[in-house]
């Protein structure tokens, strides 16, 4: 006796099938546009991305020179 023929006998719904997840495609010259139309309404962006990023590297130079002088005495 096959399982749907005793799914079918306890009372049990049939058994679903799972569901394929693929991953979605990318449309690249979209994505290029809506990002650029972006900028172009904040060109003040990459300026302050640049800037969080230099930031956060001066951040972990001092922390590095700091905990290296600690060590050191």
């Amino acid at each position: 006796m096959g399982e749907a023929k005793r799914r079918k006998e306890l009372g049990l719904p049939p058994r679903e099938k799972p569901v394929e997840l693929k991953l979605p495609v990318l449309d690249k010259e979209n994505i290029q546009k809506k990002v650029r139309s972006f900028l172009y309404k904040n060109p003040v962006v990459p300026f302050v991305f640049y800037g969080l990023v230099l930031g956060a590297f001066g951040w972990g130079l001092y922390n590095l020179v700091k905990g290296y002088q600690l060590i050191k005495s």
